[in-house]
């Protein structure tokens, strides 16, 4: 009975345990980080409510069509790269790269319109001390901003390793692709809270 416990025991300790994609690395920073804009979502709403007639007037001065857009942008550079990651475990490096590659001019796209949102905004008058809305407009978005950079600094480092990879690169791809799926997810929360919430 006793010899079989232990067989038992050895058998299950033989079995994989069961991890994240990527590094573990990688997902305490994305715990970090989104712990930070969750602070910075609360701390917005109560701003908020504070002055709501000030926040839906300002609002009402940004370009709704451009933030669609760069939330479809995002959205779909997270789709390229998912599938990059899967072309990765599947041995096919050169759709690997143009997959990376896609993903990368979308993110490139969302920098070039977000640009275009802020010269539309400085030229209304409005600035980073304008009032509060727009102080938490621009250092939220700034911040983000940051984010895609740094993500699009990776997407070309996966773009440049994507000629070589192997198999056992594919935990370095689902880092790199875990931490553009946090840049993704944080505009999925940051567009709603400063261009739709009332």
């Amino acid at each position: 009975m006793r010899g079989r416990a232990g067989e038992a025991h050895t058998v299950a300790d033989a079995r994989p345990a069961k991890i994240l994609p990527g590094e573990e690395g990688v997902w305490i920073l994305v715990l970090g980080d989104m712990i930070v804009f969750g602070l910075f979502f609360i701390t917005y709403l109560y701003y908020r409510a504070q002055e709501a007639d000030l926040f839906d007037r300002s609002q009402a001065r940004l370009n709704l069509h451009l933030g669609v857009i760069n939330t479809l942008l995002l959205l779909t550079s997270s789709w390229f790269v998912a599938m990059g990651v899967q072309a990765v475990r599947d041995e096919r490096s050169g759709r690997a790269k143009t997959l990376l590659r896609l993903a990368f001019l979308c993110g490139a796209g969302f920098c070039a319109i977000k640009a275009i949102e802020y010269t539309e905004t400085f030229d209304q008058g409005a600035t980073l001390v304008t009032n509060n809305f727009f102080m938490f407009y621009f250092m939220y978005t700034g911040i983000h901003l940051l984010h895609v950079a740094i993500g699009l600094a990776v997407l070309l480092f996966l773009m440049h390793k994507a000629d070589e990879a192997v198999p056992q690169d594919v935990r370095i791809f689902e880092s790199g692709a875990t931490f553009w799926h946090m840049v993704d997810l944080l505009w999925i929360m940051l567009f709603p809270l400063l261009y739709l919430v009332k």
